[in-house]
């Protein structure tokens, strides 16, 4: 435990990424009312819109800043029309710079349905979807893979000939984001939401792609280690349909950087959609959390959406640092924000427009920071 306080770095970025780390720092600060908070936040700028301005993505002392800090919030980053001389997306260099440079190897999406939540899926057999249906993680490994930077076009004249992406799975990634997988499935405290059994799924394409083949012996090697955790398999393609139809099956599922990036995505219809989908970039000395949403550019600026997502990093990120330095303070505001926003989420007082209601982006920011103080009195 820290007494001096854990610096934590905002990073709010392009778009609507301002909006909701503004409302994540709202409920922060009401998290600390009444008592020293144990943690000091310092907000910079940076992304697509910044480099568009001063011709940079960010300061070097925000870089300096973000491999300082005890933890990062990320709002998002990206702006239409505006990327680098690479042709790469303006603002990558707060994520995937980040991710590479602080080495965050496992990038972690919890998918859990809340009570009073309206899911983004119906159909005939299951109209409704029961919060007890969906609660997994998916882990994605988060550094190689077709996201290294071994890629190019070969360019006769004006004409591009051809473009290669090469993907890289190494045995040190594969391993260390499989033994993570193992790990959380071991502390989580509930198995699969259908029979309780605590299980890891690997999620991959070994029937044809040699580097999920290797994923998959290293999957084998190190789950040989943890007897009482079942093992899973799936081909991707087959995995999409069954974690839409049976998602009570899944506990943790562990998977390779671009198809890890794929299902997240479509799992977090079953959670309530995007708004709601919390994303945590995690290595051995740093963690990145954010909402996954992306800058959204057309509603930006119009106080409309969904907050949830950033509440969620923010959850993710208390959790993460009190576990990491054995901080009971952390771990119980990470508790507190999370009863707080089932509260909110279950009484249905601050539905935005994407689950059909009418509340701003502030105003969903007001009903949770109240729900914090009542939680304290």
């Amino acid at each position: 435990m820290r007494e001096t306080g854990y610096a934590v770095l905002l990073l709010p970025g392009d778009g609507t990424g301002p909006e909701v780390v503004r409302e994540g720092r709202k409920v922060l600060d009401a998290l600390a009312e009444g008592a020293p908070a144990p943690w000091h936040l310092d907000e910079r700028p940076g992304g697509a819109q910044y480099y568009q301005a001063h011709g940079r993505e960010w300061e070097p002392e925000t870089e300096a800043a973000a491999r300082a800090a005890d933890a990062i919030l990320l709002g998002a980053v990206g702006w239409p029309g505006v990327s680098l001389p690479s042709g790469d997306i303006a603002g990558a260099a707060l994520v995937l710079g980040l991710r590479q440079s602080l080495d965050l190897y496992a990038n972690v999406r919890p998918c859990r349905l809340y009570p009073g939540v309206r899911h983004r899926i119906s159909g005939e057999y299951r109209t409704v979807w029961s919060p007890e249906h969906v609660d997994l993680v998916i882990v994605r490994e988060n550094t190689e893979d077709l996201y290294t930077p071994m890629h190019g076009r070969l360019r006769r004249a004006d004409a591009t000939e051809a473009a290669v992406d090469t993907r890289i799975i190494t045995r040190k990634g594969a391993e260390r984001v499989v033994r993570y997988a193992f790990e959380l499935a071991r502390r989580r405290p509930r198995g699969a939401p259908r029979d309780g059994v605590k299980r890891v799924t690997c999620v991959d394409k070994s029937n044809v792609l040699e580097g999920c083949r290797f994923f998959r012996e290293t999957f084998d090697r190190v789950g040989r280690e943890y007897p009482e955790i079942e093992r899973d398999y799936a081909y991707v393609d087959a995995f999409t349909q069954w974690l839409v139809r049976d998602p009570e099956q899944y506990n943790v599922v562990v998977s390779t950087n671009m198809m890890g990036d794929i299902i997240t995505d479509l799992a977090s219809v079953l959670q309530g959609g995007m708004g709601f989908a919390a994303g945590g970039n995690i290595g051995e000395a740093h963690g990145m959390f954010e909402p996954v949403h992306g800058s959204a550019p057309k509603y930006a600026g119009k106080d409309q959406v969904n907050p949830f997502a950033t509440f969620f990093a923010v959850v993710m990120m208390l959790r993460w640092l009190g576990d990491r330095h054995q901080d009971g303070r952390l771990v119980g505001q990470a508790d507190r924000l999370e009863r707080a926003l089932a509260r909110v989420l279950a009484d249905g007082s601050a539905r935005t427009y994407d689950q059909g209601g009418t509340v701003r982006t502030s105003g969903a920011g007001d009903r949770v920071a109240g729900a914090v103080r009542a939680e304290r009195a």
